[in-house]
């Protein structure tokens, strides 16, 4: 995000209290380009100090909200509080840094020199070697933007993020183009900043991510959302689960049928029963397999329950 873009950005009131605001709040947001309505009416309030993943599959809506939510782009109607106030109030006061997919870095510079003339923009910034120790990029710091790698780019923009020692830290798809390794770090370094009692938000569709490091989930589909909640408490949300059993002679067709059953599968002499009543399921079963054994009844994973609830989502 540039400077010249965020400052673009409409100020807000004067004079809001920034203390006892939520870390950010939408209300009802909506976008469309042409007859493609991108985000449909979001409501959506995140705490300080929460850190929150956006996850939904290409298209879902997560880079056209958070585009809104930086000032990137204008809503067709509804608003976006950040830290009670407008964005360009909260970007001006160094309150929220922004890592998105696609930005580009300076050519010419060391990882550095980029850094210290971005911390020359805001009023309190970190000290450039705090930054770069942060993201664990000092190792890149005397290298030209332009030998720099993907993943390294990547790692760049997130301690250009980290500059304004933000309140708000919104990072879209952040670890695309990042190795293992690199993710690790990536994921430390921002658990320690959030630890400072900053609020993160980050877009994601890597489902592990978001199960990992996010206090709370928000599941986006067709621009709507469709859940919001916590790992555990979204894969809650998902009706079906599933039992495991091992038979002597499994016949498919017959576990199939039994009622509580959505879908058998065979693996060997182990059956798994994907089951819209579980309850209903395991009793069936006892009663047509009696020889049943190593009986394991599972709840939804979040990925079962992103499957689920994303297919429910999609407009009819």
């Amino acid at each position: 995000m540039t400077t010249r873009d965020m400052m673009n950005v409409e100020d807000g009131p004067a004079g809001r209290p920034w203390a006892a605001a939520p870390g950010l709040r939408l209300r009802g947001l909506a976008k469309s380009f042409g007859a493609v309505q991108a985000v449909h009416d979001l409501n959506l309030d995140i705490a300080p100090g929460e850190t929150v993943a956006l996850l939904g599959l290409n298209g879902a809506g997560k880079s056209t909200t958070i585009s809104m939510i930086t000032g990137l782009l204008r809503p067709d109607r509804g608003a976006v509080s950040v830290l009670g106030g407008s964005v360009a109030g909260a970007v001006k006061a160094g309150r929220i840094g922004v890592m998105l997919q696609s930005d580009g870095l300076l050519r010419d510079l060391s990882v550095r020199e980029l850094l210290t003339m971005a911390a020359g923009l805001y009023p309190a910034p970190l000290d450039v070697s705090e930054a770069l120790g942060l993201a664990g990029v000092r190792s890149l710091a005397d290298l030209r933007t332009q030998r720099l790698s993907g993943g390294q780019a990547q790692r760049v923009r997130f301690a250009l993020a980290l500059v304004p020692d933000p309140d708000l830290l919104i990072l879209d798809e952040p670890t695309v183009g990042m190795d293992v390794a690199a993710r690790q770090v990536f994921w430390a370094a921002t658990r320690a900043f959030a630890a400072r009692h900053r609020t993160v938000l980050f877009a994601t569709h890597y489902l592990e991510e978001a199960g990992a490091h996010a206090d709370r989930i928000v599941l986006l589909s067709g621009g709507r959302v469709v859940a919001d909640g916590s790992a555990t408490q979204i894969k809650a949300t998902a009706g079906r689960r599933t039992i495991r059993a091992t038979l002597p002679d499994p016949a498919i067709d017959t576990l199939t049928a039994l009622p509580g059953v959505v879908r058998a599968e065979r693996h060997g002499a182990s059956v798994t029963l994907v089951c819209g009543d579980s309850d209903i399921a395991l009793r069936a079963l006892l009663r047509t397999e009696p020889a049943a054994r190593d009986i394991e009844v599972l709840g939804a994973n979040l990925e079962q329950a992103y499957v689920e609830l994303t297919e429910q989502g999609k407009p009819r």
